[in-house]
């Protein structure tokens, strides 16, 4: 696909990946909308990249996602790219006493926020010549992650979501893509540092992932693995209990602990 002249969404654009897409895009000739719950991260971000548009939204609202379908049909009615990338990841031991309220936010946003964006903006998708979206996962996806188990499910339930709505929409002019990213130097990750069994040497940049995802996209690929997260799609189906048990490592020491 042409990724030239195009009008983007991108959830979770204040940093990360989100940023890294955005600027990308901008430099391509897009026009690139970004979302977030911060508002003031979103006004450095639109100092650093002024041809942005910086909307305050959070994909774990679904009131929040309604307005912003409302704004975004009104203003910019050539919508046609939806990046779907908002994402948490945090270490839980299940051991601990957790809150109902508060252990499935990671489904909340990673899981919930993409199918009610693509839901709320399909309509607007579809009357596009040509449309996307694209959603990040993870290599956690294929292989648990045990330290961060919420995590885990809603990137696995993203991907299996992710594969379905390709299939349903395989009829229509609205291309869907997965980001398979694997680890990546993003704040995503810092919580990790210093934990036994994590080796941070193993992180790729985010600039390099968003290069081989734009990369991927050209060239009409519906499934993007940059770096180490191909190798895990190999091990995983080849060895996924040895796959499973390497991941056990990390943070072991306070992730079986009572």
């Amino acid at each position: 696909m042409k990724l030239q002249h195009n009008t983007i969404l991108i959830t979770g654009g204040t940093g990360g990946f989100g940023f890294e897409f955005a600027s990308k895009l901008i430099a391509l000739g897009n026009r690139v909308i970004i979302t977030g719950r911060n508002t003031e991260k979103l006004q450095e971000v639109k100092q650093k990249l002024p041809k942005v548009v910086a909307i305050q939204s959070d994909v774990s609202k679904s009131a929040d996602i309604r307005s912003l379908y409302d704004q975004v049909a009104q203003e910019f009615p050539g919508l046609n790219i939806i990046i779907n990338n908002a994402g948490e990841m945090r270490k839980i031991s299940l051991h601990h006493k957790h809150e109902l309220t508060d252990i499935t936010r990671e489904i909340e946003i990673n899981l919930m926020g993409p199918i009610r964006m693509v839901q709320q903006f399909l309509p607007l998708l579809r009357k596009q010549e040509n449309a996307a979206i694209l959603n990040v996962t993870s290599g956690i996806a294929l292989m648990t992650f045990p330290v961060s188990p919420v995590y885990s499910a809603s990137k696995s339930g993203l991907r299996s979501y992710t594969q379905a709505l390709r299939v349903q929409l395989k009829h229509t002019n609205i291309k869907v893509i997965e980001l398979v990213a694997p680890g990546s130097a993003t704040s995503l990750n810092d919580k990790f540092l210093g934990e036994d069994g994590f080796n941070a040497g193993m992180l790729m940049a985010p600039g390099k992932i968003v290069d081989a995802a734009i990369k991927g996209m050209k060239n009409d690929k519906t499934e993007i693995y940059p770096g180490v997260a191909r190798i895990i799609r190999i091990m995983s189906r080849i060895a996924p209990k040895f796959m499973i048990a390497q991941a056990g490592k990390t943070g072991a020491s306070t992730m079986y602990s009572n």
